[in-house]
């Protein structure tokens, strides 16, 4: 199972990640390598599914891979991949199906050829995935006699639904079931990923292989956990997250009962379709150990998503470095620390930007994360550019505190285009939820990193990385003073969060059920929340949606983010 990082739209370098990878599986002895859902297009591509010209050119990829691979010697190895294929019979197209209709498709490739082409059954169409837009469904379990072994693939969400494809496995008889992934990262998603995969193997009668693809496509990131469980649904192994790996597993599978067969058969509306490429069954061999990687605790895989999330951005769109303000408090002092943790910190560039009402203390942090890191900083006064505005235009109140962040932003923009940096936003989710950022400020960026972090996540991430710092024996990249001192915007004299807000932990209590389980005002009181808050809090958050549709992308670590998963109306008079 080749657990791999592949970009979408980037058919060729995707299409050389598989031939590198069915090399290694081939040297390590394998029967077969899998890889993940439409790993040759990446995932997800959205609407570039309705782009003739790229489901076209997936589609050659597909079958030029499959003589690509024959000519490298490794025809003999059948190698299954995912890519963006077009349903059968032609293209035309069904009211209201996407035009062309192209679909999640999956292919076995061997000795230069695609055995065979099928695809998704079921359509994802909830929380970050729209693929009733994009795609139209298949009905085929393909089902391929190997070494005596009959094995069903299916893809991603037809394991997720009851009934489907997966429902007519046990009536194929097959000895494994493969199913191609591309499951998004979200916290304690992995239990449910091991519940759901030894439930569905119990029920096709069947050992499971669930390969998965890992890295940061703009929101979303993949985590990997490829794993394996035998029929009964015992775990046999595992692959670690957040990293690309080979995960070389030897099963011991009963051979199919009975002679090949290479008919189609149908079962409860789904269409089994068997072929055969061998029978006789392998040698015996010993068997290699199976691996089962060490699951970190839950901040440690948090951090871990944070982290790649932002290194793939990075890589991804082609930037060679980052730029960030350094305010000395715990967001930018955290987002710095992912940079540096992603892309080196030699490649992270924080500048200092105090105004007249900058604490002493705020830029001794800055300078000392600078210090222990040892990213890139610079100190920029903002005082003489706001006096600049402030001459032209008479602000004082809200007005005048928006300026400065206003200016803050405008000076790491110039930067950026100055310099080639990508602009790193430091804001966080609680922020973000009651607009209690600066449009065209501090919100002004290309990504953001903590976009989906609480600020109550925030605090528990910095003092996670610096106790880790320690753990290994290294200076914690993160000032206490900036971890402990209480959260302030400092753009008036004594500012602190808390004047315009409630205790963080309180209100992250509230947000989180507001915003991640969509409570109305009755079910938030009745949760126990304080009636008063609760009304200020919706009002807060509904308010801010204008500023929250123009905010950079950030990666999604929660069940429920803003961006693709919550999608509300702008112009709305509903508040309960």
């Amino acid at each position: 199972m080749a657990q791999v990082n592949p970009t979408v739209g980037d058919l060729e370098g995707n299409c050389g990640l598989v031939c590198a990878q069915a090399r290694r599986a081939a040297e390590a002895g394998a029967h077969l390598v899998v890889f993940p859902e439409m790993v040759l297009t990446g995932y997800p591509v959205e609407d570039l599914a309705l782009r003739w010209t790229f489901v076209d050119a997936s589609i050659e990829a597909m079958h030029a891979l499959a003589g690509r691979l024959a000519a490298d010697g490794l025809g003999d190895l059948p190698v299954v991949v995912g890519y963006l294929g077009r349903r059968r019979g032609g293209t035309t197209t069904a009211l209201g199906q996407p035009v062309g209709a192209p679909q999640n498709a999956v292919a076995l490739l061997h000795r230069g050829r695609a055995v065979f082409t099928s695809a998704k059954h079921h359509l994802p169409n909830y929380g970050v995935f729209d693929e009733f837009r994009h795609f139209v469904p298949g009905n085929v379990l393909p089902v391929v006699r190997l070494h005596g072994v009959d094995t069903a693939f299916v893809v991603c969400e037809d394991l997720w639904q009851d009934g489907g494809p997966v429902s007519a496995v046990r009536a194929s008889g097959a000895s494994l079931l493969v199913v191609l992934n591309g499951s998004p990262y979200e916290r304690d998603k992995s239990d449910t990923r091991l519940e759901l995969c030894a439930r569905r193997a119990r029920e096709a009668g069947a050992a499971l292989a669930y390969v998965n693809m890992v890295g940061g496509q703009d929101e979303l990131v993949f985590d990997g956990d490829s794993l394996v469980v035998d029929a009964s649904g015992s775990l046999l192994a595992r692959a670690p997250r957040f990293e690309e790996t080979l995960l070389v597993v030897d099963l011991e599978l009963p051979d199919t009962a009975g002679p090949p067969d290479t008919g189609a058969a149908e079962v409860g509306g789904i269409t089994i379709e068997r072929h055969l490429l061998s029978e006789q069954p392998v040698p015996a061999y010993e068997p290699l150990p199976a691996p089962v990687a060490p699951h970190t605790d839950d901040l440690g895989e948090v951090y871990a998503a944070l982290v790649l999330a932002t290194r793939d951005y990075v890589r991804k769109n082609r930037f060679s470095s980052v730029v960030l303000g350094l305010s000395g408090g715990i967001d930018s002092a955290l987002v710095a620390t992912i940079a540096a943790d992603a892309i080196g910190p030699e490649r992270v560039h924080g500048v200092l930007m105090p105004s007249r009402y900058s604490s002493d203390h705020s830029v001794a942090d800055a300078e000392e994360l600078v210090r222990r890191q040892g990213i890139n900083g610079r100190i920029i006064p903002v005082g003489p550019m706001v006096e600049a505005f402030e001459q032209a235009v008479e602000v004082d109140g809200l007005a005048a505190e928006n300026l400065q962040a206003r200016v803050r932003g405008q000076l790491l923009m110039t930067l950026s285009n100055q310099e080639g940096h990508l602009v790193l936003t430091t804001g966080n989710k609680s922020e973000l939820a009651t607009g209690y950022s600066t449009l065209y400020g501090d919100s002004a960026g290309g990504f953001a990193p903590i976009k989906d972090v609480w600020k109550t996540l925030v605090w528990e991430l910095a003092r996670w990385r610096n106790a880790e710092a320690e753990r290994r024996g290294q200076t914690p990249p993160i000032p206490e003073n900036s971890i402990t001192k209480p959260p302030s915007a400092e753009l008036r004299p004594g500012q602190l969060d808390t004047d315009s807000l409630p205790e963080y932990e309180v209100l992250d209590a509230l947000l989180d059920d507001y915003v991640g389980t969509d409570l109305g005002r009755a079910e938030l009181v009745a949760a126990g929340h304080d009636p008063a808050l609760v009304d200020r809090v919706i009002r807060l958050v509904d308010r801010a949606e204008y500023k929250r549709r123009q905010y950079p992308p950030g990666p999604k670590i929660s069940k429920r983010n803003f961006g693709r998963d919550r999608r509300l109306p702008i112009t709305s008079r509903w508040t309960v």
